[in-house]
């Protein structure tokens, strides 16, 4: 095993703490597979990203996959191949990282925020269906922590106005819905590989389409707008370019550590999901702090453990003490000044912001911990 510098081994353990919110998992196996990308002189878009994105048509129940640098890619080329354009506008979440909404303003769209239901924070269809205007090109959902939005009801709201249906589904690689994997339901589902991700590629993300042609206009898009794949004397340089793209594909070298990371996470899902399973049976009860409200149709991936928590700065101070990491993860979007002039009244995102607060759920955690954390929520007095 490599000799980890102290710097790098503090930050991996969560600035110091003993059980980290979020942890890097890199397997020893990834070594010779990437050496021999790394040697063989061809690192850029090439075989492996093929063999990878092969490989996670399986995960997703579907052949449109377009494995791209990260995720904020794959949210960006979703909202073009949705013809979300300058004055547009797009029903998106606040209560969410601001890569699901920064790509909407680079395309010169305006954002209408949707609420959420406070106890699972993902958006409100009823209230999405409020929010639509003969402007509105596209819905933009977020799965929180990997636990499903509302599809069916969301799909039919994008249906009946002709509208997208676009799945920021970055918390939920592995998800299910009604039995069918996130990646296989609606017009668009963008993934991201990031590093604290449930696998990473170090950066990288992925775009899967319900239709054969956005995966194709996708693929000239993710390269310049060029089709690689034209059969052309000199190279692909006579030829001409259609629509203007972006510099957003994957490479080999990030795919060659995708292909790897395959190989384990199914049994990193069944740790995550099973750890959060013991939370929910031993929190069921409380009165200061509560799980939440999850349906039985649909299964997460829990990238996060949300919890709504009673004086939630009392208990940062006291699980701090206890050595166990916490954080809200992600601050409402709607306060950022970039945001300023879409704000409006969102009480359920001002209900679940006041007391949401995660836990860490996953996979480096060892039976210890797991005990350690649930005695120490059952003893918090508030």
């Amino acid at each position: 095993m490599q000799t980890v510098d102290k710097s790098i081994a503090k930050l991996l353990s969560g600035g110091g703490k003993d059980i980290p919110l979020f942890k890097v998992f890199m397997p020893q196996s990834i070594l010779e597979p990437l050496n021999a990308c790394l040697m063989s002189g061809y690192i850029g878009e090439g075989p492996r990203v093929a063999e990878f994105e092969k490989q996670l048509s399986g995960w997703f129940g579907n052949d449109n996959v377009l494995t791209l640098n990260n995720g904020t890619s794959a949210l960006q080329l979703a909202l073009r191949l949705a013809n979300v354009g300058y004055g547009d506008e797009v029903i998106s979440t606040a209560m969410t990282c601001s890569a699901t909404n920064e790509p909407i303003l680079a395309l010169g769209a305006k954002i209408v925020w949707a609420d959420i239901n406070p106890w699972t924070a993902n958006i409100d269809p009823e209230d999405v269906e409020r929010k639509i205007t003969p402007k509105t090109r596209a819905i933009m959902c977020v799965h929180w922590g990997g636990y499903p939005c509302d599809l069916d009801e969301l799909n039919a709201i994008a249906v009946r106005h002709g509208i997208k249906l676009i799945e920021d589904a970055c918390h939920a690689f592995g998800a299910t819905y009604h039995n069918k994997p996130i990646g296989s339901i609606s017009d668009f589902s963008c993934f991201s590989f990031q590093a604290i991700k449930h696998m990473t590629t170090v950066d990288g993300g992925a775009l899967t389409c319900k239709s054969t042609s956005d995966n194709d206009r996708g693929r000239l898009l993710r390269w310049y707008g060029i089709d690689r794949n034209a059969k052309l004397q000199d190279l692909r340089c006579e030829a001409d370019i259609v629509e203007y793209g972006y510099k957003f594909h994957m490479n080999d070298v990030s795919a060659t550590i995708g292909i790897e990371q395959l190989k384990y996470i199914a049994e990193t899902l069944k740790k995550h999901r099973a750890n959060a399973a013991r939370y929910d049976e031993a929190f069921a009860n409380l009165e200061l702090v509560k799980p939440m409200k999850y349906k039985k149709d649909r299964l997460g991936s829990y990238w996060l453990y949300t919890i709504r928590v009673k004086n939630r700065q009392k208990f940062v101070e006291y699980m701090k003490q206890a050595g166990i990491a916490v954080s809200k993860v992600h601050a409402r979007n709607d306060t950022h000044s970039m945001f300023r002039d879409f704000k409006t009244t969102l009480p359920g995102v001002d209900e679940f912001n006041s007391e949401q607060l995660s836990i860490p759920v996953g996979w480096w955690l060892e039976e210890s911990h797991i005990r350690h954390i649930i005695d120490t929520v059952l003893e918090y007095q508030g």
